[in-house]
């Protein structure tokens, strides 16, 4: 009986019935459900039960705006592919580009123009501002609700303790360092949604100590 099982068994991961004939690809918005399909290609012909979640992130490191993928066989011939990207949270500038980066300041892509997409700029760029300033910003950035994201203008750190943030109104954001930054974040999301008074408006919000945050 386990000779059977074993004899069917292999039979089911090398027969050709069960060979990958087409990919399904969800998830994408910073590239094309194609670019994936193309760059799986090799995949072809292969059967379904050897084709593995690793197998595919490794074809698929080329297309860096991609930062995990997970696959589900669906005999007898089709592999889904789920992608998840990376999520820019700022803008760099690089010659007369602006270059859209995530937290780990990879390069997902590039505009010329900054109204067209709603990122803060870090000043100074990965390159002027140093490595550890950089990740400082971006990591605060991360954690930002993507609607407050879209609020901002600008991001810069005289240091990794003081990180500042602008919105689009001209109003400052005091982040300070990158420590509870998901607190950060849940209690400025809090304070924009308090209606604004003509009267006393806000210039400052400063959430560097959480919770005691104050505006100004």
């Amino acid at each position: 009986v386990l000779a059977v099982v074993s004899a069917l068994l292999a039979a089911a991961i090398f027969s050709p019935v069960l060979a990958v004939g087409t990919v399904s690809v969800s998830g994408t918005r910073l590239v094309t459900a194609d670019q994936v399909k193309a760059a799986l290609d090799p995949l072809k012909g292969r059967p379904l039960p050897q084709v593995s979640d690793e197998e595919v992130a490794r074809l698929l490191e080329p297309l860096v705006q991609i930062k995990s993928v997970s696959t589900q066989a669906r005999p007898p011939s089709e592999l889904a592919v789920e992608v998840h990207e990376r999520v820019p949270v700022a803008l760099v500038k690089q010659g007369e580009q602006y270059q859209l980066v995530d937290v780990d300041g990879v390069v997902l892509g590039a505009t010329a123009d900054t109204a067209s997409v709603a990122l803060p700029v870090i000043d100074g760029g990965a390159g002027t501002i140093g490595k550890e300033l950089f990740q400082a910003t971006a990591a605060v950035l991360g954690a930002l609700p993507l609607d407050v994201l879209a609020r901002l203008s600008n991001a810069s750190a005289q240091s990794v303790d003081a990180v500042e943030l602008k919105l689009v109104d001209g109003q400052t954001i005091v982040w300070g360092n990158a420590g509870e930054k998901e607190l950060k974040a849940k209690v400025l999301e809090a304070l924009l949604k308090v209606p604004a008074d003509p009267k006393n408006p806000v210039r400052v919000y400063d959430v560097s100590a959480p919770r005691h945050p104050v505006t100004r």
